[in-house]
């Protein structure tokens, strides 16, 4: 279950269970573009999604990602209907999904649900913040496995499918540079890959080798 719904008060959860529909997300799909009309709200629980920022009109970074610690669609919390930057789905799997227009009727009915995406906003912003900082000062490679280690948090597994393509966008790094990182972590054991799907063979060693902005934030808010 998504934590943000799980936590809720029951008569708040279970009224809003019934407003939502569960859907299978799949692997690459745009949930909503830049400066595109948030039409749902999407709680993960198994799917994971990646919040995307256009650099140029060929390339995007990725700034943050949502498991189901959290919720993709906040500019709705915030009384907006449009978004700055993207949402793609990076894992595929199930989530909550409500429509715009009830969801902003739910979370005007619901104080607790207002206090939890407060706090998820907080959490969120301060995440974006960590990979800006992560982006500019640190090396591929720890970069990489902060990364592995943030999406294994939220998708719950050690294997989960990605290709050298999507990381380079995602970490803002070029083709090349991830191959050269993806394979020094494998030459140490750490983790494996093979048609398109990682598999983190050594977590322990792997949050070693990760950079401190996993320490410093990310396991906090990943439990």
């Amino acid at each position: 279950m998504n934590r943000i719904i799980r936590d809720l008060p029951t008569r708040d959860r279970d009224r809003l269970l019934r407003r939502f529909e569960r859907v299978d997300l799949d692997f690459g799909k745009v949930l909503y573009d830049a400066g595109g009309c948030v039409t749902h709200a999407y709680f993960p629980i198994t799917a994971l999604i990646s919040l995307l920022t256009v650099v140029d009109r060929r390339r995007t970074l990725e700034v943050g990602m949502v498991g189901k610690e959290g919720m993709a669609g906040l500019p709705l919390v915030l009384g907006l209907a449009h978004s700055t930057g993207g949402a793609l789905v990076q894992g595929a799997g199930e989530a909550l999904r409500m429509d715009a227009r009830a969801f902003r009727v739910e979370l005007a009915r619901s104080a607790p649900l207002q206090q939890k995406l407060r706090r998820y906003t907080f959490d969120l912003i301060a995440q974006i913040s960590q990979t800006a900082a992560c982006n500019r000062f640190h090396a591929a490679a720890p970069r990489l496995a902060r990364w592995l280690l943030m999406t294994r948090d939220r998708v719950g597994s050690d294997e989960f499918r990605l290709t050298h393509v999507l990381l380079a966008h995602m970490l803002g790094v070029r083709r090349a540079g991830i191959t050269e990182a993806a394979s020094a972590l494998r030459r140490r054991g750490m983790i494996g890959y093979a048609r398109g799907m990682i598999r983190i063979v050594d977590a322990r060693a792997l949050k070693a080798a990760s950079c401190s902005c996993y320490r410093s934030r990310d396991a906090l808010h990943s439990a």
